[in-house]
């Protein structure tokens, strides 16, 4: 008589289940020349029970109902569409009872750790000689990708001067504020010039922060600093990103005539929130007074401005200040996305998406601009922004000012820059 194998059960108390849907028969027997046959128990306790009581859901029973490695694999799924695919994902965060909505990071504003060859080099350089740089002291996200060129030569950093504190406190800006900041380094200028020469850049930006403690806001400070490096490094090209020194318009000329290339003011943002964002002494019209300045002191200057989107601005008031803007003939305006440095910075509105920030830049070179860079991650200091701006610069150096065309890494738009037009 063939012997009979003990009955196994599993744990939920029915027969044993696979989430691959393989079953072993009930009444299978077989024979080998080494040993007696053997079969499997056949009897009806082996049958899964008919109690709807009893029957519970597994996970195998989950995973048998879903999709199959074929609807994987299969391609015939379509592509989301843009609305679904840029939606935003909120979550839950917060001890039990206290727990808050937020809106969690878009995948289009996720960037990657700093940590090549280059980004460390560029470091150690700047702390050797006490420099400082808005990327770092603002938190900027494109630090991995400006830092991190192939060598210090292919990277940009925008250096800023006259110390890391501003007397200034926006609401946007995660820079360290003091009424009384400490005094300037004499020796600034020249460690500013000497660093920018061992990098060998062809396009380097300087920026500052507020200084209404000193009588001239440091004018003649970032001046002294252009003209340091137009002497080490001539063929060098300048960009100034400057406040606007208390609506000193002649402190403001002083500056757009030092040898410098481009002049920038950033008026951050449209003019109805502009006492919301920026501090009390900063005003719309105070900011377009500097720009206007600036052009009028060193006729043909290219001038360059900065808009923040996500604070709350409507699109027709986006649409008033580019107009103020253009009436004063400022060549660049680059739009990006508002990004809280802190919680004790105002919040986000709205996270803009890629394909409405490509909008305002098609608007924008509709408009006249020069050049538009306008994306979720792009600056005011923005690396391709300023590639195109070198090409159009060298260009006129060399006596081709009827067409500027960039075609710099096959990713930034080009434009047809009309004699007479710049």
């Amino acid at each position: 008589m063939a012997a009979t194998i003990p009955r196994y059960r599993c744990l939920n108390g029915h027969s044993w289940s696979s989430p691959f849907k393989v079953f072993l028969p009930h009444a299978t027997a077989s024979t080998s020349s080494s040993g007696p046959s053997r079969s499997f128990a056949t009897t009806t306790d082996d049958l899964p029970t008919t109690n709807p009581r009893a029957k519970r859901t597994t996970f195998a029973d989950k995973l048998n109902a879903g999709p199959s490695f074929s609807d994987f694999v299969s391609g015939k799924e379509a592509p989301l569409d843009p609305a679904e695919a840029y939606a935003l994902k909120t979550a839950l965060v917060g001890p039990k009872g206290k727990k808050k909505e937020i809106t969690r990071l878009p995948p289009w504003l996720k960037t990657p750790i700093p940590d090549s060859s280059s980004y460390k080099k560029i470091k150690n350089d700047l702390r050797g000689l006490n420099l400082h740089t808005v990327c770092e002291e603002a938190r900027c996200p494109n630090i991995s990708d400006c830092w991190g060129g192939s060598s210090k030569s292919a990277a940009t950093a925008t250096i800023m001067l006259m110390g890391d504190t501003c007397t200034r406190g926006c609401r946007f800006c995660s820079v360290k504020t003091s009424k009384a900041p400490p005094p300037l380094d004499p020796h600034e200028p020249e460690h500013t010039a000497e660093a920018l020469s061992r990098w060998g850049l062809g396009y380097v930006v300087l920026t500052s922060v507020d200084r209404d403690d000193l009588a001239d806001g440091g004018a003649h400070h970032f001046a002294e600093t252009v003209r340091k490096i137009k002497s080490k490094a001539p063929a060098m090209l300048v960009e100034c990103l400057t406040g606007d020194y208390a609506g000193d318009l002649e402190m403001v000329k002083l500056v757009a005539t030092s040898g410098l290339d481009v002049y920038a003011h950033n008026v951050e943002t449209v003019e109805a929130l502009t006492s919301q964002v920026r501090d009390r002494r900063a005003t719309f019209r105070q900011s377009l007074s500097v720009l206007k300045a600036a052009k009028e002191a060193k006729p043909g200057l290219i001038t360059k401005t900065s808009i923040m989107l996500g604070l709350g601005e409507t699109e027709e008031q986006v649409w008033a200040a580019m107009r103020e803007l253009r009436a004063i003939d400022v060549d660049v305006v680059t739009f990006g996305q508002y990004m809280r440095p802190t919680k004790r910075h105002m919040p986000v509105h709205e996270y803009v998406t890629p394909a409405v920030f490509e909008q305002w830049r098609v608007r924008a070179l509709e408009m006249g601009f020069l050049y538009v860079a306008s994306g979720p991650l792009v600056r005011s200091s923005y690396k391709a922004g300023e590639a195109f701006i070198e090409n159009v610069l060298k260009k006129r150096r060399a006596g081709r000012a009827e067409t500027a065309n960039a075609d710099i890494a096959g990713d930034i738009p080009v434009k047809i820059i009309e004699s007479g037009n710049l």
